[in-house]
């Protein structure tokens, strides 16, 4: 069975979704990920979604109920990446996705994340700076 990869960034899950989206990988998607939030405890999750081309209403009721069991799982969801055509579509067949956050990139998703979720970008930067290896410059 075809199923999306879940990424467990520290306390986010990256989702980028990389092809065509049906309606059974789409449920499945949504089972896998709320599994995903009830077993790692994380507090956000971020769906990349720049490669669909099309969202159908079906496709939208599912980022919409993602969005509504993350929240209700004290999860944030932010989706990424929207196409325009995607947009004018939803905006088309009455999706307003209400609940559902979006960012232009995965960056300024990643960020809104953070802020929604009391993580400051210092804190971030120390916790990637203890991980990282320190280059030392001889003098």
């Amino acid at each position: 069975m075809e199923r999306i990869p879940i990424l467990q960034m520290g306390e986010f899950l990256l989702v980028t979704i990389q092809v065509d989206m049906h309606d059974r990988l789409a449920i499945t998607l949504q089972e896998d990920l709320t599994n995903r939030i009830v077993k790692t405890g994380v507090k956000g999750v971020l769906i990349e979604i720049s490669s669909l081309e099309i969202v159908d209403s079906f496709i939208g009721r599912i980022l919409n109920n993602i969005a509504t069991m993350s929240r209700i799982l004290d999860a944030e969801t932010v989706v990424v990446g929207m196409q325009p055509a995607v947009a004018i579509t939803l905006v088309e067949l009455g999706l307003s996705l209400t609940g559902v956050r979006t960012a232009l990139s995965v960056e300024k998703g990643m960020n809104l994340l953070r802020k929604s979720l009391g993580f400051s970008a210092s804190a971030e930067a120390l916790a990637v700076d203890k991980l990282s290896p320190r280059v030392r410059r001889r003098e």
